[in-house]
């Protein structure tokens, strides 16, 4: 016989593929089996055996054509086997090579074709059966995305991270019941009394036998490869869902493979309920062969038809029987939203309530899977879940960040606060919350930053930084910081995502936010209310806003400090400002400005202004600064301004002057008359000369006017004795006069980028210059006289 082996190429795929075979695919192949086995059965008989066997027929010739094949049966055969009666027949007169001649010609002429070729129609039938149920896993559209799919999905069930999971959830589920069962009792026996609590206590000790009460293992921590392992799973998930919920290809294919089968199935029963009667045992023959046999007309047996017509029979019911499963098959596509996938049942039951749905080819194989075993889509569905991704992710940190580790990190911020920074990590590690000592805690570019209950064990944390780090806080976490923290800076790219509990931190006292208002509300600069700020004194908004936002005057009566940087933009509407009037430093930073603010002026309680990079051209208001009588520092640099009006000697109280990085090119006389100025920077401008009268400055302390075009000092300048810092670098200054002996305080000089020809020795009487504060070239210094230089290397 044909082994059955021969035509395993047809319907041979991988074993994985069975997943996503349902119970009527199997079956349907169980089937395609039996009808091949039938065909490959009967196509070996009609190899082997004898086809037909004919004998001729002795009737009058013109009457040869009209009689039955019945008819010509031989009648010499005996009706009584008991009697011993003398056997007669008719004598044919012909050799063997003429009846295998008859017969072969018979067999040609005269079989039905159906009868013929019956063992080779149900081979056919049966391997385009099986073509056509294991087409989608060949098709190259189709079979690259179910490959991948089986791949991903072999290796989330045998994930680690997987059984991990949901043997957490299992756990805490298993928790849940017996804690409360166990409050239950323990309250119901409290409520009983003492006396009756014991006596139950006792009587359920003596009825029942002592249980021992165990609790579940540990679930076993991931090492570091299994974790890596469970990481990259989820990148492929991601990319792998992306990919086929594109399209339907898979779905659409399964469907026309299903209506060929079905369309085949109908074409198959009919033609075979119609031809299945032509298969006939007696079957007459005429042929005109008398020439070479003398006789016309033959009575030939279909040997092998009675078992045709019963294998016949059994293969129409196989295939009504493939027919009704290809007809469910089509009731199941058609009647169920298998483009859609919806992971309800697991969300309950793992609690991870973030699994998403799927949809198109995605949806449809998992459709597909739980027919064969849906623990496969429940273990699967674990790493579509951003909480499960999570969790891996923060059991990797805590392997990867120790809490000696994060010790190693601790260091003083410029606050002199114990800080912990912490930058591009994928989360926030549990050990960070081991260290109570921290202070402070910076987190930048940490795109997942969520404050666990384990936060209040940080008792000295005063201080948070989130540098584009979005931060979550549950409500228990809330409380703590609003008691504890004391100041929080948060970056963004979008001051709209600033979280919200920022603003109930009742505790603050400096808030510091950094980030744009969109286009349509930078106008209104919008920000939440800042009313639960009590003890807010610092307040810090770098942005693009176009006036200063209305809840800063929520904060007007307690605010010391305000600092706007405006990264360029225009700020307007400044009247807003006149109510901060406890205001003592206000800072407007690349605000556009052109002239300085007229509402800064009503603040009485102003020490300290600083209009860096804006565009003013000249400060004739600043003679309204008298009105700001604690006025001590003002910084104007950066800016266009191309002189200083007198009214500048009207400034009687100012201590430090900045006028650096502006168009001066000559100072007022007027200056030397502001007696409290203990700094002044005009470097950085196109100064040819100073005015005599700065030698009146008698608390000169610094005074900087490097990068001008100073071509000499005033000797007045050498009567400030109480000048420490004095930077000339990069002028045009020709010698330096020996008067510089006179600034006995004088710690640190700046010489460098002159055309000097030679220091004077009277340097040696600076008391508190060394060589390290003096920036000058070397060859300059090694001009000194030895014992100057010996005095100045002295430490």
């Amino acid at each position: 016989m044909i082994p059955v082996a021969e035509f395993k190429q047809f319907a041979e795929h991988q074993p994985a593929f069975k997943v996503l075979k349902p119970w009527w695919d199997v079956l349907a192949e169980y089937l395609t089996v039996a009808m091949l086995m039938i065909g490959v059965f009967g196509c070996t008989l009609q190899v082997t055996q004898d086809k037909i066997i004919c004998l001729p027929s002795h009737g009058p010739r013109e009457n040869l054509s009209e009689a039955p094949c019945q008819q010509l049966l031989p009648r010499g055969v005996s009706e009584h086997v008991g009697d011993l009666q003398e056997l007669s027949g008719l004598r044919n007169n012909l050799d063997l090579q003429q009846y295998s001649f008859i017969n072969q010609l018979c067999y040609e002429t005269a079989l039905h074709w159906y009868a013929k070729y019956f063992p080779y129609l149900v081979v056919i039938h049966t391997l385009n059966f099986m073509v056509c149920t294991s087409f989608w896993f060949k098709f190259p559209g189709t079979s690259s995305k179910i490959e991948h799919f089986i791949s991903i999905l072999g290796k989330c069930f045998d994930s680690p991270w997987t059984t991990r999971a949901l043997s957490e959830v299992s756990r805490e589920n298993h928790k849940g019941p017996a804690a409360t069962g166990r409050a239950t009792v323990t309250t119901a026996a409290a409520a009983a009394g003492p006396g009756k609590a014991g006596e139950g206590e006792k009587e359920k000790m003596l009825a029942e036998p002592e249980k021992v009460v165990t609790e579940p293992p540990a679930v076993t921590l991931l090492d570091k490869k299994e974790g890596e392992q469970a990481k990259a799973l989820f990148e492929k998930v991601k990319k792998f869902r992306v990919h086929v919920e594109e399209g339907d290809i898979l779905y659409t294919m399964y469907i026309r493979q299903t209506v060929l089968k079905v369309c085949k199935f109908l074409a198959i029963l009919v033609y075979n309920l119609v031809y299945v009667g032509k298969i006939s045992f007696l079957v007459a023959c005429r042929v005109d062969t008398s020439e070479v046999t003398g006789y016309a007309s033959f009575c030939c047996s279909h040997t092998k038809a009675h078992l045709f017509s019963k294998l016949a029979f059994c293969y129409i019911c196989f295939v009504c029987v493939y027919g009704i499963i290809c007809f469910y098959t089509l009731c199941w596509l058609f009647h169920r939203p298998l483009k859609e996938y919806s992971f309800r049942s697991v969300r309950e039951e793992t609690g991870m309530g973030d699994i998403p749905d799927v949809k198109n080819d995605f949806a449809f194989m998992l459709h597909l899977i739980d027919q064969y075993d849906s623990l496969y889509s429940k273990r699967f569905a674990v790493f579509l879940s951003e909480v499960s991704e999570s969790r891996l992710k923060q059991l990797n940190l805590n392997h990867e960040w120790t809490t000696e580790k994060l010790r190693q990190k601790l260091q003083r911020n410029a606050c002199g606060r114990l800080e912990l920074a912490l930058c591009m990590l994928p989360g926030l590690p549990d050990t960070v919350f081991e260290l109570s000592e921290v202070e402070a805690l910076r987190l930048e570019a940490i795109c997942d930053v969520t404050f666990p209950p384990g936060l209040s064990q940080l008792v000295h944390l005063q201080e948070i930084s989130l540098l584009h780090s979005p931060a979550r806080l549950p409500f228990s976490s809330q409380i703590f910081l609003r008691d504890h923290l004391k100041v929080i800076r948060v970056k963004l790219k979008e001051l709209r995502e600033v979280p919200l509990w920022v603003f109930g931190l009742r505790s603050l006292e400096e808030l510091h936010l950094e980030g744009l208002f969109p286009p349509e509300l930078a106008r209104a600069a919008t920000l939440e209310s800042l009313r639960e700020l009590k003890q807010l004194k610092v307040l810090s908004l770098r942005s693009n806003a176009g006036k200063v936002p209305a809840s800063v005057t929520d904060v007007a009566g307690h605010l010391q400090r305000l600092s706007l940087h405006n990264d360029g933009a225009r700020l307007l509407a400044l009247n807003s400002l006149k109510k901060l009037a406890v205001l003592r430093e206000l800072e407007l930073v690349a605000c556009g400005l052109e002239r300085i603010p007229h509402a800064v002026f009503s603040l009485s309680a102003l020490q300290e202004l600083d209009l860096k990079d804006n565009h003013l051209r000249s400060i004739e208001e600043i003679p309204s600064f008298q009105h700001c009588r604690k006025l001590v520092t003002l910084r104007l640099w950066h800016n266009q301004i191309a002189y200083v009006p007198e009214h500048v000697r009207k400034l009687r109280g100012l201590e430090q002057l900045y006028l650096s990085h502006n168009k001066l090119e000559t100072l007022p006389t007027q200056l030397g008359m502001c007696s409290g100025l203990r700094l002044l920077d005009v470097s950085h401008n196109g100064l040819h000369s100073l005015p005599a009268e700065l030698g009146l400055l008698q608390n000169l302390q610094h005074l900087a006017v490097s990068y001008n075009a100073l071509e000499l000092l005033p000797e007045e300048l050498f009567c400030c004795c109480k000048l420490r810092t004095l930077l000339l670098g990069y002028n045009n200054l020709s010698q330096l006069s020996p008067q510089v002996g006179a600034l006995g305080a004088l710690s640190r000089l700046e010489l460098k980028g002159n055309r000097l020809e030679a220091l004077p020795e009277e340097l040696g009487n600076c008391g508190g210059l060394k060589k390290s504060g003096l920036l000058v070239e070397d060859t300059l210094y090694e001009g000194l006289p030895a014992e100057v230089r010996d005095r100045m290397e002295v430490e």
